[in-house]
């Protein structure tokens, strides 16, 4: 059966596996049983996955592509990377979940290896990227009322513009994006907005009210379009928050675990924010993990029974948090993110100026900015990208994210740019 040129095909019942559809049936028959049964609330590139390694992934026909979006840089290390899926597996069949009702051999192990790894007293594993992010608020607003004495429930925190880090109503209370925000108030009190990359605006909000407790900032904004603050901007944030005696929370949910060039992007500029949030990379793709790092001076403000969530830092978590820790520093994909970033942006700079407005991003973390008024749209670019073999998303309509997985290869990301550059220059 047809309708407007497209297969409808019965969904209600049967499955993808033992159907006998035919070549372009099953893609349409994933599409249309997740449309029926599934909350409307995404709107992916029509490509249907069902395999993935490596910087590989495969579609339900069998077709292969490169993955340039790395699940929004959730599988730095690669899809389902033998070495963390071993120690997921080894893991399951031990302990998965006690809740924190009780000690485990796991948490501690991986606690003593993370905060190691980062140079901070304490971790508060958690689930989600923006669970990290809430939580961050609340270790900051605890701060505030014990350690900077502000007034009780009158402590504020700043954000920038422009910032992403999750869709809960505290973080759309934060966001000025409008598709976040409209028709979802009431809003969280006490959230200030300034700014990106503006540390006169900093120092101005911070001049002002002595109230606030913390300044949360992405040091590469992702969602925003892989906005890159000038040099210097993040240690201006450092020493302004120092000054004005905030805390300097870290959003490295994205841009962190080697996806610019370094463990942290901070680490570009050789500063120490208070507090940092780490997510997505940190489970290496194979489930929700997060975590926030600060020193005793800060973390300890919060008490038992004060925060907590049944599976933050779960012995299945743990383990495969280690072995994702693990993969990034041994087999130096930092280093390799920032060689291969160095010759991505080179090839880059090759598309055609009368298509391509700018090209912007560090390690291998890019963004290709469309011009306007051109007749396509980013959306339109992507299509044809899959087309060519190759899977990136856009965002905010004319901005194409590049974040391929950072086990990548020079000769793999030298047939990638290709693909890149013909389908891009192809539209003029």
């Amino acid at each position: 059966m047809s309708v407007n040129g497209v297969s409808v095909i019965n969904v209600s019942d049967g499955n993808l596996e033992k159907s006998k559809l035919q070549k372009g049936e099953k893609t349409q028959f994933v599409f249309q049983r997740e449309g029926k049964y599934g909350a409307h609330n995404y709107e992916p590139i029509p490509v249907a996955l069902t395999r993935g390694q490596g910087i590989f992934v495969w579609d339900v026909e069998g077709n292969r592509y490169y993955d340039f979006l790395s699940a929004y840089s959730a599988v730095n290390q690669g899809h389902c990377h033998p070495k963390i899926v071993e120690a997921m597996k080894k893991q399951a069949e031990i302990l998965t979940l006690t809740s924190r009702a009780f000690y485990t051999d796991a948490l501690g192990e991986y606690a003593q290896f993370i905060t190691q790894v980062f140079g901070y007293d304490k971790v508060l594993p958690i689930n989600s990227g923006v669970e990290a992010g809430e939580t961050a608020c609340k270790i900051a607003r605890k701060w505030g009322y014990l350690k900077k004495k502000i007034p009780d429930n009158q402590a504020k925190i700043v954000f920038a513009e422009g910032n992403y880090w999750g869709r809960t109503l505290a973080a759309i209370s934060s966001s000025t994006d409008p598709t976040c925000r409209e028709h979802y108030g009431p809003f969280m009190p006490g959230f200030l907005v300034i700014p990106y990359n503006d540390l006169n605006a900093l120092e101005e909000i911070l001049k002002q009210d002595p109230n606030i407790c913390a300044f949360m900032v992405e040091p590469i904004q992702g969602e925003a379009g892989i906005i890159v603050p000038s040099p210097g901007y993040l240690k201006g944030v450092r020493e302004l928050c120092t000054k004005y005696n905030v805390l300097w929370i870290d959003d490295e949910v994205q841009a962190g675990l080697g996806r610019t060039g370094k463990l942290l992007a901070v680490e570009h500029e050789n500063v120490r924010p208070d507090m940092v949030c780490l997510g997505k990379a940190l489970s290496g793709g194979m489930m929700a993990i997060s975590a926030v790092l600060a020193d005793d001076s800060v973390m300890l403000c919060m008490k038992p029974g004060e925060h907590g969530s049944t599976y933050g830092g779960n012995p299945l978590a743990c383990k495969v948090a280690t072995a994702s820790l693990k993969v990034i520093i041994e087999e130096k994909l930092c280093e390799n993110s920032q060689i291969l970033g160095e010759f991505l942006i080179k090839e880059l700079q090759k598309l055609r100026k009368e298509i391509v407005r700018e090209v912007r991003g560090k390690g291998l973390l890019y963004a290709i900015v469309i011009k306007e008024g051109l007749g396509f749209t980013a959306t339109d670019v992507c299509i044809r990208l899959r087309d060519n073999g190759l899977l990136a998303k856009p965002t905010h309509g004319d901005i194409i994210r590049l974040a391929p997985p950072l086990i990548i290869t020079e000769a793999q990301l030298r047939e990638c740019t290709k693909i890149i550059l013909n389908t891009i220059n192809s539209f003029c």
